[in-house]
């Protein structure tokens, strides 16, 4: 095997793993730690493809920003010892059911796609292109995918909040005001 086959190899079987731990994980930080791992491995297979500009993004955004976020809220909410409680069996049971019949989806439509290779030249980098391709909100534009995703991280954001948050003082406890 050559040094790319190794090392996507490696990629994919980190991802796997600590995608599963991140999932099956009780503990709330080992959660988090486990996804910077699967962020970090995804980074690395954009590496192996070339896609340098979303490698630097899948770092420098999800891995470097996301998950930090999310362990700082974890820190300072001081329930770094909490425990998710155990999953019931039914619920283990849909859950496994649920990712196979997405796995034989995925399996099934990368398998009947008909992958055909080009001999045209790479189009060379225009940072007009690039930059006016960012902003557009033409067929070719991404503003709306950012939108997407500034609206999917503020929703991340809220529920490691909340997840931390979890448990606080009851409202037994709360200062109340006397009415005079």
């Amino acid at each position: 095997m050559i040094s790319n086959q190794i090392m996507f190899i490696l990629f994919s079987a980190m991802i796997i793993v600590f995608s599963i731990l991140t999932v099956t994980s009780r503990k709330i930080l080992r959660a988090a730690v486990y996804l910077l791992f699967v962020l970090v491995s995804t980074s690395g297979l954009y590496f192996m493809l070339d896609y340098q500009f979303l490698a630097a993004v899948q770092l420098t955004l999800y891995a470097g920003g996301i998950v930090v976020l999310i362990i700082f809220s974890i820190l300072l909410t001081s329930h770094i010892s909490q425990k998710f409680e155990p999953t019931g069996i039914m619920k283990s049971v849909f859950s496994a059911i649920a990712s196979i019949a997405g796995a034989i989806l995925a399996i099934i439509t990368i398998l009947d796609y008909n992958f055909s290779a080009t001999a045209q030249a790479a189009k060379e980098v225009d940072m007009r292109l690039i930059g006016n391709s960012l902003l557009s909100v033409d067929y070719d534009g991404y503003i709306l995918p950012f939108e997407v995703i500034s609206v999917l991280l503020l929703a991340a954001m809220i529920a490691a909040i909340v997840i931390a948050k979890r448990g606080g003082p009851e409202k037994s406890e709360l200062p109340t005001l006397k009415q005079e």
